[in-house]
């Protein structure tokens, strides 16, 4: 597996990370294990955690396993924090004051069995706490050493830039890296946040790579889902919800991506791996996987290099429409400006 810097940081990962929200619920425990040695054996470095997955139970599964494997050094440990960890979890037990922020980190650090994260990021904006105030608590913890680079999650473009400035204009600790969704069916991240993090040196962290499922193929459009899947238990769910996803421009990227996956001897998540591994500013791409079975199809895109025309293809085919306003006309004022140069 290849080896990326995060952005313009010192921070070296591998260019595929392993997801671990599915530890403790949808994977047992022995199978986390196997997944883990599975990736670590095939070169990978970077696991991504949060302290809100299954309520801490993922940390708590993978802080065993370094206990028992002795990796600790191996890896690159990510993890987040933001949001309520627990049922009983209070008002004051989330979000990103400082006083969370401290009393978070330690319960990770402790579900974890280590003294120190390399990758520690807030989860998604807090309306309520100042920018200032949270930059200031993350770096607290890089100053007495918990931390070692500090990232953001599920920004807005505007609140990226904000993030940066701030950190640039108080001296303190800037984020390292952006972990946004993306993938071929969600690319609307290029519009502002993309061209941000590649002017900022910020490295993107993509997360669901293959759209919730939809990239893997498993989805007919003329067999809407049933039985045991996320899409047939719970239909409405969210950004995988079925009848969300199942447009016109879905089922054309679907195609696009099932003949440029034969095209490749590949499978289709394979491929879809392979586009967003080949986008500019990714560091590292978070495989999701539930099984053992799953980890080795998602392998595979290690070794894959999409052709430029197979690349060509699929941006085509997926590239989603341009907001009129202000992006189309930006861009055509962008285009007026470049076409006497060429």
């Amino acid at each position: 597996m290849r080896i990326r810097q995060v952005g313009a940081s010192g921070l070296l990962v591998s260019s595929y990370a392993l997801g671990t929200m599915t530890f403790g619920q949808e994977t047992p425990e022995p199978d986390a294990h196997a997944i883990l040695d599975r990736f670590v054996a095939a070169g990978g470095t970077l696991l991504d955690l949060a302290d809100v997955y299954v309520g801490g139970l993922s940390e708590q599964i993978v802080g065993r396993w370094l206990a028992s494997r002795r990796r600790r050094e191996d890896v690159v440990i990510a993890t987040k924090a933001r949001f309520p960890v627990g049922s009983e979890a209070s008002a004051g037990q989330q979000g990103l004051s400082r006083r969370h922020l401290h009393r978070a980190i330690d319960a990770s650090l402790d579900r974890l069995g280590v003294d120190h994260v390399d990758l520690y990021q807030v989860h998604a904006w807090d309306l309520l706490t100042p920018v200032e105030e949270w930059l200031g608590a993350l770096d607290d913890l890089v100053r007495v050493g918990k931390v070692r680079y500090v990232g953001v999650s599920n920004l807005r473009g505007y609140q990226l830039q904000r993030t940066i400035d701030l950190a640039r204009a108080h001296g303190v600790t800037a984020p390292v890296s952006l972990q946004p969704q993306y993938n071929l069916l969600a690319r609307e991240i290029e519009w502002e946040l993309v061209p941000c993090c590649l002017d900022e040196g910020l490295g993107l962290l993509p997360w669901s790579p293959l759209g919730g499922g939809w990239l893997t193929g498993k989805y007919r459009r003329d067999q809407r889902p049933s039985g045991a899947t996320r899409l047939g238990e719970d239909p409405d769910r969210g950004i995988e919800a079925y009848d969300a996803r199942a447009t016109e421009r879905t089922w054309a990227i679907l195609d696009t991506l099932c003949e440029v996956a034969e095209a490749h001897d590949a499978t289709m998540s394979q491929a879809a791996l392979a586009w967003v591994d080949a986008q500019p500013g990714v560091s590292s791409t978070i495989l999701g996987v539930r099984t053992l079975e799953q980890l080795e199809d998602n392998l595979g895109a290690v070794e894959l290099e999409l052709s430029g025309a197979a690349l060509s293809e699929l941006d085509a085919v997926s590239r989603p429409e341009t907001p009129a306003y202000p992006y189309a006309l930006l861009d055509r004022i962008d285009k007026q400006r470049l076409d006497p140069l060429r």
